[in-house]
């Protein structure tokens, strides 16, 4: 089997994971609406999906770390499908909330162990490719997904959307049992041993690097939707169709960032990136009225989001030795609390009645720092990069 077939499973699983987590911001007045809570109140079931993606990564160290990679990888899928089948059923405000934690479990796990196969099934020099293939998934349930089951939310019910992606997850099951070869356990180093990878600077610098830009971006993404309309002068029926262009950053971003990684240094693609989303960042605020540069610079910002992704991940994985998986899953923890920090910190300047412009001042200021963690970082441990 060619092993780009044997990647499918791990993008299709990604595409899930992807509308799992963030469908919800589309479909919450629904939801709201059907429980007869307020929008605040279910803003918790995305609190809920967040905490249960770093309780996994917990629970993947305790019962994973010396199991097959494959059935690890089928058991994350059979949560991901059964918690989203039981979410289309349910009506109870905290039983959903409890779904929700349930359905977070195994994101994380899922990115930091298919990151791990993914890079041992690619070609010599191709593990940021491959890896990139796995998170195209993610792109393309930005770009495509979301809106489609959005769309079946606001016109038929937010329940059949669960049901779709519940439905979905057994074809990524049927595909990864079928596609995804066997692949050994990692080395056992213990539950303790897990941890070990936190006495090197190594993995701090690149757990702070990814919660810097990630958070620097969601500065000013989480709230593009009244800044596009409030600040740049975009009809808001338009905005749903812009996502659909951020989305296709997103793809175009992820795909160049695994290629260029192979090709040069994962850290030095991950750092310019970050410092192209800062000078990107700085010119909304200073352009962000006029909607063509606007909109352009969106796409540049969605773009540079996923480019860190791959090398990103790779990095983690190679400096995390005897405790691959705690490192693989730190990624997607990071990614999440770069982006709760984010949307804290960007809302700042309009809560004391700035622009929303000015949600991209912390955000340059954030992507700023990330660049120069990952600049420190490959002065000081380019060498051992060059050996993975």
């Amino acid at each position: 089997m060619r092993k780009s077939s044997c990647l499918m499973p791990l993008a299709l699983g990604t595409f899930g994971l992807g509308l799992t987590e963030y469908v919800m911001m589309g479909i919450l007045p629904d939801t709201a609406k059907s429980m007869h809570v307020s929008i605040p109140a279910a803003g918790n079931f995305i609190s809920f999906y967040a905490l249960g993606v770093v309780f996994g990564s917990i629970l993947l160290v305790i019962f994973g770390r010396t199991k097959p990679l494959k059935h690890v990888l089928i058991a994350l899928v059979s949560i991901f499908t059964v918690s989203n089948l039981l979410a289309a059923f349910v009506s109870n405000y905290w039983l959903f909330c409890a779904i929700r934690f349930i359905a977070g479990l195994p994101h994380g796990c899922f990115f930091g162990v298919g990151a791990i196969v993914a890079d041992r099934l690619a070609d010599r020099g191709k593990g940021n490719q491959a890896v990139a293939t796995m998170v195209s998934g993610m792109t393309i349930a930005n770009l495509a997904g979301i809106p489609f089951g959005t769309f079946i939310s606001h016109n038929f019910s937010w329940r059949i959307t669960f049901l779709i992606i519940g439905l979905f997850g057994f074809f990524i099951l049927y595909s990864g049992i079928k596609m995804i070869p066997y692949v050994k356990p990692l080395p056992d180093t213990g539950f303790r041993g897990q941890f070990k990878i936190f006495k090197s600077l190594a993995p701090w610098l690149l757990i702070l690097a990814v919660i810097m830009g990630n958070g620097g971006i969601f500065c000013w993404y989480s709230y593009i939707n009244p800044l596009l309309v409030n600040t740049s002068g975009i009809v808001e029926k338009y905005v749903s169709l812009l996502m659909i262009l951020a989305g296709a950053g997103m793809c175009a971003g992820n795909f160049f960032g695994g290629k260029l990684s192979d090709k040069f240094s994962p850290s030095i693609v991950a750092g310019f990136t970050q410092l192209l989303a800062c000078v990107s960042l700085v010119l909304i605020f200073f352009f962000s009225k006029n909607p063509f540069i606007s909109v352009l610079l969106m796409c540049i910002c969605t773009g540079c989001l996923f480019a860190v992704s791959a090398p990103q991940q790779v990095l983690l994985i190679k400096n995390a030795k005897g405790g691959e998986l705690l490192g693989a899953s730190c990624s997607q923890i990071s990614f999440n609390l770069g982006n709760a920090i984010g949307a804290y910190v960007g809302g700042l300047p309009i809560e004391h009645g700035f622009g929303y412009q000015y949600t991209a001042v912390p955000g340059a200021a954030f992507a700023f720092i990330g660049f120069l963690i990952l600049f420190y970082f490959y002065k000081r441990y380019s060498n051992s990069e060059k050996s993975v």
